[in-house]
């Protein structure tokens, strides 16, 4: 009876994430999403036909199904961190996937007899998980769009529930889902159903905020007319505004609820503010925002041109010298140090 079950959740859901592939290709979702969703999707399909003792075990095709299998973690975490905007660096995201290749290969090639694949793509996947999970929770209270804060809450766990959750005990079984009990394989194929699902919501219903927005989330918003503005929004933006002028952002670590009770106000309230009717997406971009252009007047005041970086970035509320970096090269597309001997070798020039 279980295994009956199984494989008609599993024929479900491979249904459901064919559907989904079609919608993601022929819609709107935005380029830097599109790959690693239908290589979730595609995952998907292969683990499910792939784990599965009654559908596509020992067949011809089941190296290559187990090839996609295999990267469901890698484009499910690839996935989530553009979702988050925040782009892997080069080095983990080609190390992880030629890893997992390589590991395909030996696993089903080169050294068959061998555990050395199995170990090094469930390790592997482990770390993804991990990584992805540390960065939802993270950035969530930096993170101002709401259905993306729910998102950072919710994938982790469903992500967190059945891959890792399956990667762990094929790692301390050392086989298989195949071979696993059939209310362990039904539990399997159900967490793979309801992470199509969420999947599916946000497709289904086009959430703009998490798959159609710019390819350039740094981009200066554009504040919006003060007429939209409600006349408790228009007290608060003011209250908001005092507040920066007075140089409350070089607060080192001022997170958004501090602000709000700073400000006196309910922190879902100046969220909003800030999201919605300012245009910012997360809080630090935000601070960036003032944070910065004071940081390129100081770069550029011949009075100041012994101040250090470091110093500088202190003063801004930054609390190292690598953030400080990162968001001035966002901002201007340049160092710190370069930028200010941009400046002084502008006004040399005019002299």
């Amino acid at each position: 009876m279980i295994e009956r079950i199984d494989i008609v959740v599993r024929l479900v859901t491979c249904g459901a994430s064919l559907l989904l592939l079609v919608l993601l290709l022929s819609g709107e979702v935005r380029r830097g999403l599109k790959l690693p969703l239908a290589g979730l999707l595609v995952g998907s399909i292969g683990y499910l036909l792939n784990s599965s003792s009654q559908l596509f075990n020992d067949t011809p095709a089941q190296p290559w199904a187990d090839l996609a299998s295999i990267f469901t973690p890698y484009f499910t975490w690839l996935f989530a961190l553009r979702v988050f905007e925040r782009e892997p660096h080069w080095v983990a995201a080609w190390g992880a996937a030629i890893v997992l290749a390589a590991a395909w290969m030996i696993g089903h090639f080169a050294l068959p007899h061998l555990l050395i694949g199995f170990y090094a793509i469930h390790l592997t996947g482990l770390a993804l998980v991990a990584d992805l999970f540390r960065t939802a929770i993270a950035g969530r209270a930096d993170d101002l769009v709401e259905q993306r804060r729910a998102f950072r809450l919710w994938l982790p766990v469903l992500v967190a529930a059945q891959a890792g959750g399956i990667l762990a005990y094929e790692l301390v079984t050392g086989e298989g889902s195949a071979g696993a009990d059939p209310g362990i394989q039904l539990a399997n194929a159900l967490l793979i159903l309801a992470l199509t699902l969420f999947a599916g919501k946000a497709l289904l219903r086009t959430e703009p905020e998490l798959l159609l927005r710019s390819e350039n989330p740094a981009a200066p918003p554009t504040d919006p007319p003060a007429l939209q503005l409600s006349p408790s929004e228009l007290v608060l933006r003011d209250k908001l505004e005092a507040a920066m002028n007075e140089g409350l952002y070089r607060t080192p670590g001022l997170s958004i609820a501090g602000l709000a009770d700073h400000l006196g106000t309910p922190e879902h309230r100046l969220r909003a503010l800030i999201n919605q009717r300012l245009g910012h997406r997360n809080f630090s971009a935000f601070l960036n925002r003032y944070r910065i252009a004071e940081a390129k007047a100081a770069l550029a005041d011949r009075a100041r041109v012994d101040l250090p970086v470091l110093t500088l970035a202190m003063d801004l509320g930054y609390n190292s010298l690598p953030p400080f970096n990162r968001a001035f090269r966002a901002e201007t597309g340049t160092t710190p140090s370069d930028y200010r001997r941009q400046c002084f070798g502008e006004t040399a020039g005019q002299n």
